[in-house]
C-alpha cells in the first residue's frame, strides 16, 4: 500500500521521492525500509539542495589530510608529528524546540565527530544566534542554550575557548548553535568510518537505546516550523559523563590497533552511522534489530533504527581482536554488544530476531535526490542597496554615541556567557575568552600553537550574500592572523531558510560562491561543515548565515599576540587603512546603522586581495615581534576596536589622526579588512616599513596613554565609563 501524505511529511519525503523508492526497490517499501530512506534522503543527511553547491568549495592543500567529505571531519598537518581534527555542525532546530537538550547534545555530537577519527577532542566553540534580548521567550532560548553548552562541555572536560553571539529579530523563534570541536591525533592514529572486510563484527557501545531523537534528521532538521506541534520527542537527551567514559574508551581501543572502523551515531541513529561506514567500504551490512541495548520497552525495528540516542558509537573491530575490544569496554564499565556483521553484497538488511525487516541497496540509500533550483534575486536587495543612510549627528553626540555602541548586545562583553564554561580545563589554553580575537592552544611537547576563531555575520549576508559569505571566511581568518597564526583551513555551517524558495536559494549560492572565492584569495581549504537549511518559522527566514570556524598555526606559541594595549608610549596603528575617513557607503550592514538608528541597508564590500595581504602582514609582524596587541575591526568598526583593546589592557589612548568625512561612518562604520594594532615606540618605523613593503596601507592614530580615550576634537571619555557600558552591556539587555 502506497505511504499517505501524513506518513512522507513525518519523514520529510515528497511524492516523487516515495516512487522514486518504489523504483528503485521494484516494490512497496516496508515501514523500517520507509524511516531509512526518508532518514538518509533528509536534506541534514542527503544534503539534497546543497551538494551541487559544495563542490564549488577549494578542498585540498599542501597541509590537508583528510578533506571535506572524507571522514566525519577534516584533518590538517600542523607538525611535530601531529594533525589537527576539526568540524563546526549545527543544532539549530532541536535547541528551538528544547534549548538546553537541544544545544547539549549538539556539543555531545561534534565531540563524536571527531573522536570517531581516533582524535582526542581538545576545544569547543560556539556560534549562536539569538532574536532580541528584550523579548521574553528569547531570553528563554539565551538560558538554555548557554546553560546545555556549558553543562556539557563542563562536565565532559573538554575546554570551550571562544566563539561568539549576535541578537537580530530574523532569528525570533529560530535560535542557531552552532557548535565546533577540535582534536588532535598523533601521525599514523587515524581511524576510518569505513566497514571494509566481509564478516567483521557490527559492535554497538555505549547508551541504552531510547526513542529520543526518532525523526530528528528527517522530522525535525529538514522541514520549517509551519504550526504549534509539539516536537519534543525528536530531541535527543545527553549524558555529559557517560560521553567522558565513551571518549576514553574509544581512545584506549583505537591507541591499540584494534579497530577497522568507528563511527559515531548522530543524526539517523543507526540508520546512517551503519550506512555510511559499509558504503565508505564497498560492502553491506546485515544488523539484527533484537541484539540492540534498549532503555524502554516494545520499541519497533523502525523506532530502534532511527533512534538518535545520545553516546554511542559503532566499533568495526578487526578480525581477531574482538576480545581485547570487549576486555578495555568492561575495564570501563561500557554497555556494548554485537548486533550484526559486515558482508560484502551491498545490501543494507535489517532483521528483527529471524525476521527480515528491511532490505534495500546501500548504494541507493545513499544517493538522495539532488535539486539545482535557479536562484532568484531578492526582490527587495536593490531597494536596501539604494535606501538613504540617516543625516551625521553633531559632533557633540561622540561620546554618549560610542558609550552607546559598547553597550550594545552585539558588541558588549561576553563576560557573561564564558565565564560559565570551563576554558581552562586540560590546560593548554594559552589565550582565553576576552582576551583576543581567537583562542591560542598550545601543542604539548612542541613549540607550536594553534589558533581557533568562529565568526559570521548574518546582516552583511542578508544585504549581499556573495560579499557576506566572503566576509564570513575573511573574518574568521583574520581573527587568527591578528594572534600571529597563519590561516591553515576552515570549517562552515551554512545556516539558511527554506531552499525550495528561489530567494532562498539564491543567497545559499551565491554566498558559497562568496566563501569559496575568500578561501581561494586567503589560501585556505575548507575541510568540513554543515549546511542546516529550513530556518524559518511560518515563512519568515532567519538572515542567511555562514558561519566559519577558521584554525591557524603559529611556529612559536610564544609568539602569540593578544588584542589588548600592554604599555603606555605604544604607537596605535590602523592596518589597512592610509587614513581615517568616512563615507555614508561606510555604514552598509553596519552595528550602529542597526543599533542606533534602526536600520539594516546599504551594500556592503570587500577587497580579497587587500584582506589577504593583511593576513600576510600580521603573521610576519607577529613572527618578527613586532606586535604588542592586535584587534581587527568589525562589530561597531574603528572607535569600538579602539575601545575594546583599551578596555582589555586596562590602559587609556590619546588619538591624534585627523578624521575626515563623515565622523560617525570613521569611527562607526564597519569597512573590511582593517586591524588595529599596537607596537614599542622603537618597533614603530620598522613595522610601517613591513606595511609598505607588503603593500598594505597604514596609518598612526596616537599612542597608549592615559586613563581616557580620548580622540582630539572629538571623544573624552573616562575609560572607566567605556569599560562599565561594555562589561555591562549585555547583561542589561538580557534583564529584559
Amino acid at each position: 500500500m502506497s505511504a499517505s501524505k501524513e506518513t512522507l511529511d513525518q519523514i520529510a519525503l515528497n511524492r516523487d521521492e516515495y516512487k522514486l523508492i518504489v523504483q528503485q526497490l521494484a516494490r512497496e517499501p516496508t515501514e523500517v525500509e520507509l524511516g531509512m530512506f526518508g532518514a538518509m534522503w533528509s536534506e541534514h543527511c542527503g544534503y539534497k539542495h546543497s551538494k551541487p553547491l559544495l563542490g564549488l568549495f577549494p578542498t585540498t592543500g599542501a597541509a590537508v589530510q583528510v578533506g571535506a567529505g572524507e571522514e566525519n571531519a577534516g584533518m590538517v598537518d600542523v607538525g611535530d608529528g601531529l594533525s589537527v581534527v576539526f568540524k563546526a555542525e549545527s543544532h539549530n532546530h532541536p535547541s528551538a524546540v528544547e534549548p538546553y537538550q537541544g544545544a547539549a547534545t549538539g556539543v555531545g555530537g561534534i565531540i563524536r565527530d571527531i573522536l570517531a577519527m581516533g582524535a582526542r577532542p581538545v576545544a569547543l566553540l560556539n556560534s549562536l544566534r539569538f532574536g532580541p534580548p528584550g523579548d521574553a521567550q528569547n531570553r528563554h532560548l539565551f538560558e538554555g542554550i548557554v546553560a546545555g553548552i556549558s553543562g556539557y562541555g563542563n562536565c565532559v572536560g573538554i575546554p570551550n575557548v571562544g566563539g561568539e553571539v549576535q541578537f537580530d529579530a530574523s532569528y525570533s523563534g529560530n535560535p542557531l548553535v552552532n557548535a565546533m570541536c577540535v582534536g588532535l591525533l598523533p601521525h599514523g592514529s587515524l581511524v576510518r568510518a569505513a566497514a571494509s572486510t566481509p564478516g567483521a563484527a557490527l559492535m554497538l557501545v555505549g547508551a541504552s537505546t531510547g526513542r529520543d531523537g526518532i525523526h530528528g534528521a528527517s522530522g525535525l532538521a529538514s522541514r520549517t516550523f509551519e504550526e504549534e506541534r509539539e516536537m519534543r520527542p525528536t530531541v535527543q537527551v545527553g549524558d555529559p559523563f557517560l560521553e567522558k567514559v565513551l571518549i576514553e574508551a574509544c581512545l584506549e581501543v583505537a591507541r591499540g590497533g584494534h579497530l577497522e572502523g568507528m563511527q559515531d551515531l548522530g543524526a539517523a541513529g543507526l540508520t546512517s552511522s551503519v550506512v555510511e561506514s559499509v558504503h565508505r567500504g564497498g560492502t553491506g551490512f546485515e544488523l539484527d534489530v533484537s541484539m540492540v541495548p534498549r532503555r524502554e520497552a516494545s520499541m519497533t525495528a523502525y523506532e530502534v533504527m532511527l533512534s538518535e540516542s545520545q553516546e554511542r558509537m559503532l566499533l568495526i573491530p578487526k578480525s581477531g581482536h574482538e576480545a581485547e575490544v570487549v576486555g578495555i569496554l568492561d575495564r570501563w564499565d561500557l554497555s556494548h554488544a554485537v548486533i550484526g556483521h559486515v558482508t560484502a553484497d551491498g545490501i543494507a538488511r535489517v532483521v528483527d530476531g529471524g525476521t527480515v525487516v528491511g532490505e534495500a541497496p546501500v548504494a541507493a540509500l545513499v544517493d538522495a535526490p539532488q535539486y539545482r533550483p535557479t536562484g532568484v534575486r531578492p526582490v527587495g536587495l536593490d531597494a536596501l542597496h539604494a535606501a538613504p543612510m540617516p543625516l551625521e549627528p553633531a559632533r557633540s553626540q561622540a561620546n554618549e554615541l560610542l558609550k552607546r555602541m559598547l553597550a550594545s548586545p552585539n558588541v558588549a562583553s561576553r563576560r557573561a556567557i564564558y565565564r560559565r564554561y570551563d576554558h581552562e580545563v586540560q590546560t593548554n589554553t594559552l589565550i582565553k575568552p576576552g582576551q583576543a580575537d581567537a583562542a591560542v592552544l598550545r601543542l604539548r611537547g612542541t613549540t607550536r600553537a594553534i589558533a581557533v576563531a568562529i565568526d559570521g555575520n548574518g546582516r552583511m549576508a542578508y544585504l549581499e550574500p556573495y560579499i557576506g559569505g566572503a566576509m564570513a571566511v575573511a573574518e574568521a581568518c583574520r581573527n587568527v592572523a591578528c594572534t600571529g597564526a597563519r590561516p591553515q583551513a576552515v570549517t562552515d555551517c551554512l545556516n539558511f531558510g527554506n531552499p525550495e524558495n528561489p530567494e532562498v536559494y539564491y543567497q545559499l549560492e551565491q554566498a558559497i560562491r562568496g566563501m569559496a572565492d575568500a578561501c581561494e584569495a586567503l589560501g585556505v581549504p575548507v575541510v568540513s561543515g554543515n549546511v542546516s537549511l529550513y530556518n524559518e518559522t511560518r515563512g519568515q527566514a532567519i538572515y542567511p548565515t555562514p558561519v566559519v570556524g577558521a584554525l591557524g598555526l603559529l611556529a612559536s606559541a610564544e609568539a602569540s599576540v593578544t588584542a589588548g594595549f600592554k604599555r603606555a608610549g605604544d604607537a596605535v596603528i590602523l592596518l589597512g587603512a592610509d587614513g581615517v575617513a568616512g563615507l555614508a557607503s561606510d555604514l552598509a550592514g553596519s552595528e550602529y546603522l542597526a543599533h542606533v538608528h534602526k536600520q539594516v541597508n546599504g551594500r556592503p564590500n570587500i577587497d580579497l586581495t587587500a584582506e589577504a595581504r593583511l593576513q600576510a602582514l600580521l603573521v610576519e609582524l607577529a613572527e618578527a615581534r613586532l606586535l604588542h596587541s592586535a584587534h581587527d575591526c568589525s562589530e561597531g568598526g574603528l572607535a569600538v576596536a579602539v575601545a575594546e583593546s583599551a578596555i582589555i589592557g586596562g590602559v587609556g589612548v590619546e588619538l591624534d589622526a585627523k578624521v575626515v568625512g563623515r565622523w560617525d561612518a570613521a569611527l562607526f562604520g564597519e569597512q573590511a579588512s582593517r586591524v588595529v594594532v599596537s607596537a614599542s615606540p622603537s618597533g614603530t618605523h620598522a613595522l610601517l616599513e613591513f606595511a609598505a613593503s607588503a603593500g598594505v596601507p597604514a596609518v598612526r592614530l596616537g599612542n597608549v596613554d592615559g586613563v581616557k580615550l580620548r580622540w582630539s576634537g572629538l571623544v573624552d571619555v573616562p575609560l572607566a565609563a567605556l569599560a562599565e557600558a561594555h562589561e555591562t552591556g549585555l547583561a542589561r539587555a538580557l534583564a529584559g
